[in-house]
């Protein structure tokens, strides 16, 4: 693919940055993406950020089915290429692609029928903000299956060393997404108005038109999608090797959301705008964590075709250039959230009696910015590695924590921010432990011979 960029050879830094930039630039719309969700729904009221907060989550549960195929697909296509074995990378595509497709329809089938009992987990105190978090479950989860294959598309290409594609398909569904929000939200011409039901379908919507970007782009490629025949027979050793890679990570991207629906029914006992705030706020902290996640996606391929092509000492080289940047990165993050705090939220939701809440959600996650950036840069290198289990353990043990934690703190005068304050902890020791395990398997790996 001529876009792609030699990961094996040459300065480190230029690599890893040009294929690092536009997967970093892809969350920045990703996040735009997500909050320009927010910023329309937002104006119909806390309510319905409440709703869709609530329902939310369970199309973040979903991405932990997403990144098992995600991980394990976009981990052995990047080892077979450094190890220069095509044929197998283009086993290890399809067989992603297949188990992609086939958990995104299942997922989507059981979120519509049991939108019921799913949203009614949450005991959220409106009957209208219960009614519109089951229409935005159904229709968003109904449909996760673009998602799914919009990842894993994402994956590939950048284990191929190609992130420009991403780059360029999630760019158009933003666009999409500005545009239909809201004009499905409020009815504009001859669109009735549909509320929150409208951010549903103007999500899919976007989604959808992604990934036909992501098939005309495919189509054009001959290393690999052009040889891929989804139709054809599950070559099982590759899909067991796929979920043998991407489990850990997707058991792991499960339970954490697990965790995060046990820690949200917490908040919800605080009242709907404490939901709301959640919501809100954790789309706000997105400007880090999902440009750091997309960092760790790209160290997570020049590791794994280093590996593959035995280049032990460029693993390490590219593990210190990629900190640097992520430490940099980390502190300005946190530097943002601290200081303007009130500024940014407001943009999302004006609202007086909640602004108070969100402004503190903003300043005590903001302590914990620079640790999460360096949790998951590591976790993209120990996985691209082959390693999903290290970083998999440190994330579960310390997520769940964060619930007697919580209950602890809320306890006391902090109250809601005890909540906060139970995330920020777990995220610095969840960046201080896995960096340290990391540092400890590499000089294992530096002395042990061949």
């Amino acid at each position: 693919m001529k876009k792609s960029i030699n990961l094996l050879e040459g300065p480190i830094l230029p690599s890893l940055s040009g294929l690092a930039l536009p997967i970093m630039a892809t969350s920045l719309i990703q996040m735009a993406y997500n909050l320009t969700d927010m910023i329309w729904i937002g104006r119909v009221g806390s309510s319905a950020v409440a709703a869709v907060g609530a329902a939310g989550m369970y199309m973040w549960l979903a991405n932990g089915l997403a990144t098992l195929a995600k991980m394990g697909g976009q981990v052995k296509v990047a080892q077979a290429l450094g190890a220069k074995e095509n044929k197998q990378a283009v086993s290890y595509a399809k067989s992603a692609l297949q188990l992609g497709i086939t958990l995104g329809l299942i997922y989507g089938i059981l979120s519509v029928v049991l939108a019921n009992p799913l949203i009614d987990f949450f005991k959220l105190n409106s009957a209208k903000v219960v009614a519109d978090a089951k229409i935005y479950l159904q229709i968003t989860c109904g449909g996760v299956v673009f998602s799914f294959l919009n990842q894993i598309f994402t994956g590939i290409m950048t284990a191929m060393g190609n992130s420009r594609t991403s780059f360029v398909a999630t760019a158009v569904g933003l666009v999409i997404n500005i545009v239909m929000d809201p004009v499905l939200i409020f009815g504009i011409g001859p669109f009735a108005e549909m509320g929150v039901m409208g951010a549903g379908v103007a999500t899919v919507f976007a989604q959808m038109i992604v990934t036909a970007v992501f098939i005309l782009a495919a189509l054009k490629d001959e290393i690999i999608f052009q040889k891929v025949r989804l139709l054809e027979k599950v070559d099982r050793e590759s899909m067991m090797t796929i979920v043998k890679i991407g489990f850990p990570t997707g058991v792991q991207s499960m339970i954490f959301t697990s965790i995060s629906m046990i820690i949200a029914r917490m908040i919800a006992g605080f009242g709907d705008s404490a939901v709301a705030v959640q919501k809100v706020g954790s789309q706000i902290e997105s400007i880090s964590w999902m440009t750091a996640e997309g960092f760790g996606a790209a160290v997570n391929a020049f590791m794994a075709q280093n590996h593959g092509a035995k280049n032990k000492k460029r693993i390490v080289q590219g593990y210190k250039v990629a900190m640097r940047i992520e430490i940099v990165w980390g502190i300005l993050c946190t530097f943002i959230l601290i200081v303007f705090p009130e500024v940014i939220f407001k943009i999302f939701i004006p609202e007086a009696d909640v602004l108070p809440m969100g402004v503190d959600y903003l300043k005590i996650l903001g302590v914990s910015q620079l640790f999460m950036c360096i949790e998951l840069t590591t976790a993209g290198a120990f996985s691209g590695l082959g390693k999903t289990v290290p970083p998999s353990i440190s994330s579960i043990v310390l997520t769940a924590a964060r619930i007697p934690m919580a209950v602890a703190l809320t306890s006391t005068a902090l109250g809601l921010n005890g909540i906060w304050w139970s995330i920020t902890i777990s995220s610095i020791f969840k960046g201080v432990i896995l960096t340290g395990w990391f540092l400890i398997y590499l000089k294992k790996m530096m002395s042990a011979k061949e």
